[in-house]
């Protein structure tokens, strides 16, 4: 089968790897007929070293079932499911408590294992992992269907872990899929006024539609000036920070009220938080991190199939799996919001 590796900084290619196959009786193998790129592929798109042995790339799919282990029950050849990018057997402790992401035997998908940017995929916890989605779903409804993977469920738990309700006023950093499902998610949770921090006007009057009542395009010192301007000067009891920069935990901190939280779900690109003694002062709580998506799907997905919710809407160009290569190119240099993948 075709599927897509990254050998290095801005080396990605589609290439022939080994069929995925059933290996333990929790297994299923899966065919992809939509995945995406994450915003957070292009960290190491940028960055990561040059190597002989490429890795699998792709964390975002959805899947239609070719083959199960005798040990998953309530799935069958044909079914369209989602994958959560990351695996769990949803029993372990972590699992029932709601965090998958932390199941003691689980892991993400890609590196040497099958990523979601190929042909198919081997999913091991098929059971724990895998999301059934109706017969009767609209096509047209599958990108939004997608986003539940990571993209949409990670702009909902910035906005969870930071208590949004219908009394808050929230600012939230970043422009990118991430932050425009951010805005979505808070407005679904009733937000009283949401402050959009971002430049690029494309993408910053979608976060109109999703929900957002004022848009802040400048950075740094201006940036957070005129956040608080815009809050009477106290800053918003949120922050949903969806970049993970140093610069944009520094804004976050700068526009948070006192006693109030930044959920930071941007994959952080730094090693130290810039909280000072004013900040301590301040009474900020910082929470966040990744998302345990499949804990999310469950809630979200019939809003989604409905169509009252469309965070599909982010996606603004569509590929087959041979043009990935040009997917990655055109996200880093800001030319797509987020690129889906139809194999």
């Amino acid at each position: 089968m075709r599927a897509t590796l990254m050998y290095g900084a801005g080396d990605v290619r589609v290439e022939d790897v080994p069929d995925p196959r059933i290996t333990e009786p929790a297994d299923a193998v899966v065919r992809v007929p939509q995945s995406c790129i994450c915003g957070s592929d292009l960290w190491p798109y940028g960055s990561v070293p040059a190597s002989g042995h490429g890795s699998r790339m792709g964390h975002e799919f959805l899947g239609v079932v070719e083959d199960t282990g005798p040990d998953v029950p309530g799935l069958r050849r044909g079914d369209l499911v989602i994958a959560p990018f990351v695996w769990s057997d949803g029993t372990c402790g972590f699992c029932r408590e709601g965090l998958r992401t932390s199941c003691r035997h689980g892991g993400p998908w890609g590196g040497d294992l099958d990523g979601g940017q190929g042909e198919a995929v081997w999913v091991p916890q098929a059971p724990g992992t895998l999301v059934k989605i109706p017969a009767r779903a609209d096509e047209a409804l599958l990108p939004s269907v997608l986003t539940l993977s990571d993209v949409f469920c990670t702009g909902h738990h910035a906005a969870v872990t930071a208590r949004v309700s219908p009394r808050t006023k929230l600012t939230v950093i970043g422009d990118g899929a991430v932050g425009l499902c951010a805005v979505l998610a808070a407005r679904c949770l009733g937000a009283e006024r949401i402050i959009l921090v971002g430049r690029h006007k494309d993408r910053t009057d979608l976060g109109r539609e999703f929900g957002a009542a004022d848009v802040v395009a400048e950075r740094g010192a201006e940036g957070i000036e005129l956040v608080r301007e815009l809050t009477g000067g106290d800053g918003t009891q949120a922050v949903l920070e969806c970049v993970g920069t140093t610069d944009a935990i520094a804004t976050s901190l700068g526009v948070t009220r006192d006693g109030g939280t930044v959920s930071r779900v941007g994959a952080p690109q730094y090693t130290e938080v810039p909280m000072d003694f004013g900040t301590f002062m301040g009474n900020i709580t910082l929470t966040g991190g990744v998302a345990p998506a499949r804990a999310y799907i469950p809630e979200l997905l019939p809003g989604v199939l409905d169509g009252s919710l469309q965070p599909g809407r982010v996606f603004d160009r569509t590929i087959g799996l041979d043009q990935t290569p040009d997917g990655y190119r055109a996200m880093a240099d800001r030319r797509a919001l987020k690129v889906l993948i139809r194999p």
